[in-house]
Formats: C-alpha cells, structure tokens, sequence
C-alpha cells in the first residue's frame, strides 16, 4: 500500500507541474485549454473551472495531458479541421504563431526543471547538504584506484582537470565514464601527483538495494567526516542549479551511451521500477521522496524533449522546421510522424516493463 500511495503522489506531482508549465504559457498567450487531464482513459472525478477548462483525474496515472481548443486529439498533433470565427482563431493553439507554440510546448519540461531546482534549494537552505571530503578511507586490493596507485589519506582533487569539491562528486562523474580512463590529481601529504586510472565495470548495490552494472574505481570515504552544512539562500539556489546540471548530464551520458551501444539497456526501467523505487525511498522519509521526486522530474522533462514525435520535443522539431521554412510540414508528413513515434513510445514501454518483470523474478 505505501508503495501504491507513493508511486502515485509522485507520479501525479511531476506531471502536475508538467503540464501546469503548458497550461500556464498557454493562458498567458491568450489560448484556450479544454481539459487539464491527470492520467488518461475515463474520468474518475473533475470540475469545470470559469474559463471552461475541465480538470480531472482519469483512470490510467501513467501521465497527463492538456488539451487546446483547436486540437483534435490530447496530443496536440493535429488541428480540428472545422472552419473557425474569427473569435474562435484568436484563442486556438494552432492559430498562434510558430514561436508562441514552440513556447508553449518547451514550457513543460523547463516547468520540471525549475520545479527540481525550487526543491533541492528548498531542501539545502532547510535542512543542509551532505559534503564528504573527497579523501581516500580505504583502497579495496585489485581494484582500479590500486593498480592506479592511490593510498588511504590522498586527497583527489581534480577528475580529467575539473575540480572534485566533494567525495559526492567522485560518485557523480567515476560511473559516467563507463570504464574509460581518468587523469587523477591527487594531494598527498605535500606532493601533487597526476595518476592515471581505469574504472572496472562490475555489479554494486545501492542504498536502495538496487543492483547495477557500472564503473568503480575502488575507494571508499570515511562515513564520520561527512558533514551537513546548512547554506544560505543565495549559496543554495546556486547548489540546486549544480544538482540539476549533474542530473541532466548524467542521464544526458547515460543515454548518449546507450544510444552509441557503448552501454546496455538492463538499467533501462518503467512504471513498475518507478513504483518499487518510490515505496522504498518512502520508508526513508517525506525529505527523501521529496528529494526523489525532484530527481524524477529533471528525467520527466529531459525524456519528454527527445526528438520524438507526440513527445514535446517532436512537437519543437515540427515548429523549428516550420520556423526554418515559413511553413508547417505537409499534414500526411506529420501524420506519419506522429504514428512513428506512436510506435516507438508504445514499443519502449513495453521493452521498459519487460525489464522491471525480468528484475523483479530475478529480485
């Protein structure tokens, strides 16, 4: 049951905030919204609103949708064909010019970021961030950090020439790397030493029990140096845009890699994943589902600007092309695109669930 609740709570949370992004672009460009949907398929309960807008919770909360006046369907892929009032035109999406839609659609997933951004500042100035000097405690025998030559007491200050403030940072960038080879800049004592090493690919557990595949390089931080600092609001805001940026280039990586084969697709999860990770973050607390919740809607946002057409970023790359031309793409040339991209989402859903029923026997 607490799994269920979470699941839900955030679920409906980042897609509240998704498409509250579109709908308030859209209202402040002057265009209609018909329905303001949570989920998909039959209402369960909703209301009109007094600008006509019907808002709603609907059966299937697998995602969200709004609906302009003007749209023929809840994807916004194409234009009601029935001949409009000039009334009518001034308030339909696809009335607008090319650079008001292209706002409206980019509106969702910027929405996720900054809502991302808002927690994790809200978090850092409340409660404080976690920070671990990034010094060596132990280096584990035949590891890559061994071969490399690190000691316990070395300080790693540098990873390929960017500075490393936290041992949190060495977390963040050694598994992006995805076994390619690192400069280390390392303090010992009063010496600097640039060592060379190579993260292995091997199975770990995290703190949710969750076992992957990944580059480690074989050292671990003392767990009684880590200190919460509590920060100010300037510093935290400035933290929460860092958070976000290293969200956003790890699953920017992340699927860069699988894309290029340099990676597998067993990490790769679905509603079921999102589910189980949500009920088990819930027992850490209302700060830690707060947290995950926020990390779930920069990934929310970031899928949603693939290039996919019924994805937003679809939607930006007919407008772009539209803006590039002075005209919109042929209908049957959208339409094509659109049921292409149809096929591709219904497919990676079905690949996505197939790997959480394949880790859940495997458990």
């Amino acid at each position: 049951m607490l799994t269920v609740i979470a699941f839900l709570v955030v679920l409906t949370i980042v897609v509240f905030v998704h498409e509250m992004g579109h709908f308030l672009v859209a209202r402040w460009n002057k265009v209609r919204v018909d329905v303001f949907s949570i989920g998909f398929g039959p209402e369960l309960v909703g209301f009109n609103d007094r600008h006509g807008t019907r808002w709603k919770f609907a059966a299937i909360p697998l995602g969200g949708y709004v609906k302009f006046f003007g749209d023929s369907d809840a994807s916004s892929a194409t234009a009601d064909g029935q001949d409009m009032t000039p009334a009518e035109k001034a308030v339909s999406f696809h009335h607008k010019s090319v650079w008001q839609r292209i706002a409206i659609v980019f509106a969702g997933p910027a929405a996720n970021l900054v809502f991302a951004i808002a927690v994790f500042a809200a978090v850092y100035g409340a409660i404080g961030q976690a920070v671990t000097p990034p010094v060596v405690a132990s280096v584990q025998p035949d590891s890559a950090a061994a071969e490399a030559g690190l000691e316990p007491g070395d300080r790693i200050v540098a990873v390929d020439g960017e500075p490393v403030q936290r041992f949190e940072d060495l977390q963040h960038r050694i598994p992006l790397t995805n076994g390619a080879t690192l400069t280390l800049t390392v303090e010992r004592g009063a010496e600097t030493l640039t060592l060379t090493a190579t993260p292995r690919i091997q199975e770990v557990e995290d703190a949710l029990g969750e076992v992957r595949r990944q580059a480690v390089l074989g050292i671990t931080a003392s767990a009684s140096e880590q200190d919460i600092v509590q920060l100010g609001p300037i510093e935290a805001v400035g933290t929460a845009f860092g958070q976000a940026y290293q969200l956003v280039e790890a699953t920017v990586v992340t699927v860069g890699q699988m894309i290029s084969g340099e990676r597998g697709t067993e990490d790769l999860g679905g509603p079921v994943r999102i589910a189980q990770m949500s009920g088990q973050v819930a027992e850490l607390g209302v700060i830690s589902l707060l947290l995950f919740t926020a990390f779930l809607s920069v990934n929310l946002g970031l899928i949603n600007l693939l290039p996919i057409p019924v994805l937003d970023g679809g939607h930006l790359v007919f407008y772009a092309i539209e803006a590039v031309r002075g005209e919109p793409l042929g209908e049957r040339a959208q339409e094509y695109g659109f049921r292409l991209g149809l096929a591709f989402i219904v497919g990676l859903m079905v690949f996505v669930t197939w790997n959480d029923l394949v880790r859940l026997i495997n458990g």
